[in-house]
């Protein structure tokens, strides 16, 4: 049986965004069984999670004697079994993992930024001075990101797992407008998230948060 790792509680602007949802909704949508190890912050300053993953961040995959960490690499590992996530056409799978390094690369790397700026340090006032920048390189990110998806469903015509992190990706951006801009986008974003084993996997993350009620 797989199993994940992820937290029993995060504060409320984190619940729904921590990255154990993308492996989540990857086992989903390749039909896949897992369970959960649900840790607190003693588990994961401990030496033993520790040696799963050396940063002490979550999920963690474990299968069969094997553990992987970083959200991507995993997605990357369910995906490459399942055709519903990558193509098995040889261009259609390097285009679909192009767009997988995109959305952690060229996207994240930016909307992380903002996020980080406004959640955790909004009165700080080198975050005042930094946050237009930050800002105008996101909002060029997702102009240029819209214009490659025009009047697409999926960024490569059918849903791959660049369309399932560079979703993920979006999502932090739910405490800004800056997707009202960029309606192409919402409506890309929007679409991946009514997908059932989305919508699955977003419940099954909630589910712990929800029962501590808060």
């Amino acid at each position: 049986m797989i199993r994940i790792s992820a937290f029993k509680w995060v504060p409320p602007f984190a619940q729904g965004v921590v990255r154990d949802l993308r492996v989540r909704w990857a086992l989903e949508e390749a039909g896949l069984p897992y369970e959960e190890m649900l840790i607190d912050p003693q588990a994961q300053a401990s030496t033993d999670y520790r040696e799963l993953q050396p940063f002490g961040q979550v999920p963690v995959f474990e299968e069969e004697g094997l553990a992987l960490f970083e959200s991507g690499a995993i997605v990357f590992h369910i995906a490459s079994r399942n055709e519903v996530l990558l193509p098995r056409d040889e261009a259609g799978r390097a285009r679909a993992i192009t767009w997988m390094f995109a959305a952690l690369n060229s996207i994240e790397i930016h909307v992380q930024q903002l996020a980080e700026i406004d959640l955790f340090a909004p009165d700080k006032e080198w975050a005042k001075l930094h946050r237009p920048d930050v800002e105008k390189a996101v909002r060029r990110r997702l102009k240029e990101l819209a214009v490659r998806l025009g009047d697409r469903e999926y960024l490569e015509g059918r849903f791959t797992a660049g369309d399932l992190l560079m979703t993920t990706v979006l999502r932090i951006l739910r405490h800004t407008d800056l997707l009202d801009s960029e309606p192409t986008l919402k409506a890309y974003k929007e679409r991946c998230e009514a997908r059932p084993a989305f919508q699955r996997a977003l419940a099954a993350q909630m589910k712990p948060f929800e029962a501590r009620g808060a």
